[in-house]
């Protein structure tokens, strides 16, 4: 059966696939072996997969004769033995990739464990097996080879049929040999006692009469009918050697022996001769032990590799030591400062003042150092041995820190040592060199590591490494470091039961730390709010700030400030539209609006055909829907300007042909096309234009329209007005009969002198209102009316 689709996993990198194949088998509740081994030649689960898959998977293969073979031959195993190596190569595919094949290539769900991996790998058929239809096969069906193919024996084949005693354990190939017959069981009295050799040959009871030759009707060969039983042979007896009955023979055969062991052994394998020795985690971790600079530097090089390669994977409780090792070497440097060589004990003996404490820590660690004599050096002049120890000790920090960013590593290391501890006290307390700078911040990561998996004393200022935290964050210039302090001390046990309870900071410190947050640098900020997070979840600490702050040590105003704005960090603007009512369409205007007087005065002093352009941007807009009649169009245009075309008048400009007219309107609207409508009557019109409600400058500036309807009046005023200022003084001045007062353009009067307060009706849009107030004394908004 060919699968749906080619299995992804077929194209993916060796690492990748290896994850994702324990990844399936840790779901699937059975053992990957991830190096398997056939004929000693390790077997690469990747490169099988792809082979196999080659041949059209592991029914395929099982199924065709000798297709095992074929698939072994790509390993190179060798063509002795080659039925057994085939099998146990299938057995290799049958545990550990058969069931993530058919979830991988062929996308179906395989087998149980119980019916695939829990049996032999005979047989095939595992896309349809499932617990219903298989029967497990039975003693006699298994068979230790890679080829499956069973075949109906012919009349004339004979029987494969081993000796008696032979001890091969293989089945026969074709038929079953028939079972003796059962006789009771005589035991032989004769002798009391028979030695071990001869019970191995001993002379079982045998039955008196021949076996039937016949069982269910088939006839036997003659080999079986006429067995016979080994006959027993005899023991032979042979004296030991001993310094009792023959001293001289004793010692001469104990010297041949140790003569004997010190020859050359043959058919032993030999590094470089077949032998692929440890792997290279094995080798790394003897080559750091054994001290040898050559070796040492090789094992640094590719643990600061693997650290950074598969620093998820490699485990520290998978290699003994080897934490242990590396943080000796680290503190190793400390011979370069100062005179004096440690020595890690696992003991309670801690008296002398270079012995390490593995188990508890070391007490006055510190005080230790300080006691130990200093070496001078001078600046940028050191020994080649110790430029190599320096960058070894690097590589070392390096890995180290690395390895432990893993979870797992970390609880390791806090669980079994007290080690690293006693490391960050050491070389925290180094001198403040800078070639250490790289080596601190190493130390610095681990701490950060390390500390939500331990348990400060109580109180934590005693803790030296709680107080070298405080003492960088105060100190030191360096901004990294104390960004990784303040995430240390925060995180101290943080993974614990117990509170971390942060007491002890000196008022100063606190003060650099709340200044830090009025700072535009988001990590600083970030680390100096969870530092005061910590910090204020207790009532004394929060009474300490409020007491600086009286002090004036520790303003506070300018934080409080700074964390209201910081509250909006990161906000976003949400814009929600709310529909209050249904969109009302725009009643289009009945006749062609009229332009002011101004804008016709600038109209009349330009030329055609700028002025007609013009004029009809100012009164048409564009609409698809809409359309105007050429004729209605060219009278709106003549109305207009043909009484200010007369040309007797000085600087008269005549009108447009009407064809050249109409042919403007569709350059100016893009949308505008001249139309015939067919009828009785044909009607030419413009399509895609429509008169505007109000006229509009050449600037696109509407103009305001006086809806002022007195008592009688059919129609409101329609004066267009450029501004609200001009419309004001146009209502005021045109009808309601209001004057300015002399030498005022903002006070009026009355034209009846006699009436020193007239009441005035408003007639806005044929309504009528009276201003109570009479006569304003400034003038009016448009709102006053």
């Amino acid at each position: 059966m060919a699968p749906s689709e080619e299995g992804d996993s077929l194209q993916l990198d060796s690492d990748i696939f290896l994850e994702q194949l324990a990844a399936f088998h840790q779901q699937r509740g059975t053992t990957l072996e991830t190096a398997p081994r056939v004929n000693n030649k390790s077997i690469d689960l990747q490169k099988l997969y792809q082979v196999v898959a080659e041949f059209g998977g592991y029914d395929q293969v099982s199924r065709a004769k000798l297709e095992w073979r074929k698939v072994g031959q790509t390993f190179g195993l060798g063509s002795t033995n080659a039925a057994a190596y085939a099998f146990a190569l299938k057995t290799v595919y049958y545990k550990n990739l058969a069931a993530f094949e058919i979830k991988d290539r062929f996308k179906r769900e395989p087998p149980p464990k119980e019916i695939l991996e829990d049996i032999t790998a005979r047989g095939g058929d595992l896309l349809t097996r499932t617990v219903q239809n298989y029967s497990q096969p039975s003693i006699e069906d298994a068979e230790p080879s890679g080829d499956d193919e069973v075949t109906t024996p012919n009349a004339g084949d004979k029987m494969d049929i081993d000796e008696p005693g032979s001890g091969t354990g293989r089945s026969t190939r074709g038929l079953r040999q028939a079972p003796p017959q059962r006789i009771l069981f005589q035991p032989d009295l004769s002798s009391s006692r028979q030695t071990r050799n001869a019970s191995a040959h001993g002379s079982s009871p045998q039955p008196t009469t021949a076996p039937s030759a016949a069982y269910n009707g088939i006839s036997l060969p003659h080999s079986i009918s006429s067995y016979e039983p080994r006959p027993p042979f005899p023991l032979t007896l042979r004296g030991v050697t001993t310094p009792a009955n023959n001293s001289t023979r004793f010692n001469q055969q104990v010297n041949q022996q140790h003569i004997g062991s010190k020859r050359k052994v043959k058919n032993v394998t030999e590094p470089g001769s077949g032998f692929d020795g440890p792997n290279i985690y094995v080798r790394t971790l003897q080559a750091l032990k054994s001290g040898i600079p050559g070796e040492i530097r090789y094992a640094l090089h590719h643990l600061v590799k693997i650290s950074h390669e598969r620093g998820d994977k490699f485990r520290f409780e998978a290699f003994p030591g080897l934490a242990e090792a590396l943080i000796e070497y680290i503190m190793g440097i400390t011979s370069e400062y100062y005179a004096i060589d440690w020595r890690v004990t696992y003991m309670e003996d801690v008296s002398s003042d270079n012995v390490l404490d593995a188990i508890n820590g070391t007490p006055q660690l510190a005080e230790k150092m300080q006691r130990a004599k200093r070496i001078d050096f001078v600046d940028e002049l050191w020994d080649p041995e110790s430029v190599i120890h320096f960058e070894n000790v690097m590589q070392a920090g390096l890995a180290t820190r690395n390895l432990l960013h893993m979870e797992e590593n970390s609880q390791y290391l806090v669980r079994e040592t007290n080690l690293a501890r006693d490391m960050l006290t050491i070389i925290l307390n180094l001198p403040h060199d800078p070639r250490l700078t790289e080596l601190r911040h190493y130390m610095w990561d681990i701490a950060e590591c390390l500390v939500p998996y331990w348990a400060m004393p109580n109180p934590p200022s005693s803790d030296p490494l709680y107080q070298l935290l405080l003492k960088e964050i105060h100190e030191s210039p360096d901004r990294g470091a104390i960004v990784t302090c303040l995430r240390t001390l925060c995180r101290i046990s943080m993974n614990l039961t117990v509170n971390n309870n942060i007491v002890g900071v000196p008022p100063p410190t606190i003060s650099k730390i709340v200044n830090w947050c009025l700072l535009q640098d988001e990590e600083l900020v970030g680390a100096a709010l969870d530092f005061l997070y910590q910090y204020t979840a207790s009532p004394t600490n929060v009474a300490v700030l409020l007491y600086n702050h009286k002090s004036r040590e520790c303003p506070l105003p300018p934080l409080l400030s700074r964390m209201c704005s910081l509250l909006r960090y990161g906000e976003t603007e949400i814009q929600t539209k709310v529909v209050l009512q249904n969109a009302v369409p725009e009643i289009p205007a009945e006749n062609i609006p009229n332009i002011p007087a101004e804008l016709l005065q600038r109209l009349l002093q330009m030329d055609e055909p700028e002025r007609s352009n013009v004029w009809l941007k100012c009164v048409f807009e564009e609409h698809k829907d809409s359309e105007i009649t050429q004729i209605a169009l060219w009278h709106a245009y003549q109305a207009r300007f043909l009484q200010h075309s007369n040309p007797a008048a000085p600087n008269a400009t005549g009108l447009l042909p009407a064809a050249e007219f109409i042919k403007n309107v569709s350059l100016i609207f893009e949308s505008a096309t001249a139309q015939v409508v067919n009828g009785v009557q044909n009607k030419f019109i413009i399509k895609g234009i429509r008169p505007r409600r109000h006229p509009t400058d050449p600037r696109h500036h509407i103009y305001l329209r006086c809806m002022w309807k007195p008592p009688g009046h059919t129609n409101p005023c329609n004066e267009y007005l450029p501004h609200a200022d001009a419309l004001k003084h146009h209502l005021w001045q045109t009808h309601c009969g209001l004057k300015f007062k002399e030498g005022s353009t903002t006070h009026y009067s009355a034209d009846d002198t006699q009436t020193p307060n007239p009441k005035i009706d408003c007639h806005w849009n044929g309504t009528c209102h009276r201003l109570s107030k009479g006569i304003p004394k400034l003038a009016p908004t448009i709102y006053n009316l």
